[in-house]
């Protein structure tokens, strides 16, 4: 969170296109906290993108002309899914890029973040801070009375007045 990985992924995309390369954009169909189907980051960077959902099949775009796919909020994938985008990249030299967060609230990891730990041929963390300035890995979700919550399902949309960035020593002492 507030890592600015939507910003790096709108970089990216820009970057390939500049070189007059094709990439397609994909989002969480519930991602809904600005506009369904776009990709904004907190510095006012924003662009349309494609939406998936448990149900898109990622290697129906095996036989495209694309250069490069790009992922944002993929912690939201399905296990399947993350598959069949490293297939893309192995098997049909389709790169793939995905930007996300690993564990939930409660530190619990998303299906699709942890398939992706496995899968990834590389992975690169974009490093935020807790409020007491040490280097934040997890999240915590408030109330709108910046109360943390600690029960709920495991997904709750929201930004950054549901969820805070923290560092592993908040987390565990509730702070």
């Amino acid at each position: 969170m507030n890592a600015g990985k939507s910003t790096a992924l709108l970089q990216v995309a820009f970057n390939y296109e500049e070189q007059g390369l094709i990439v397609e954009l994909y989002t969480a169909a519930i991602d809904d906290r600005y506009t369904v189907g776009q990709i904004t980051s907190r510095i006012g960077l924003s662009r349309e993108a494609k939406i998936f959902d448990a149900n898109l099949d990622f290697l129906s775009l095996a036989n495209s002309s694309l250069s490069c796919i790009l992922i944002d909020e993929c912690q939201f994938l399905t296990e399947a899914q993350v598959t069949q985008l490293h297939k893309l990249a192995h098997l049909h030299n389709i790169p793939v890029i995905c930007f996300g967060i690993r564990s939930d609230f409660q530190g619990n990891p998303f299906p699709g973040a942890a398939r992706l730990m496995c899968l990834a041929d590389d992975i690169e963390e974009l490093k935020t801070i807790c409020s007491c300035g040490s280097k934040a890995s997890m999240n915590v979700r408030v109330s709108e009375e910046g109360i943390r919550i600690r029960e709920g399902a495991q997904v709750s949309i929201g930004g950054n007045a549901t969820y805070k960035q923290v560092c592993p020593k908040c987390f565990y002492s509730g702070e």
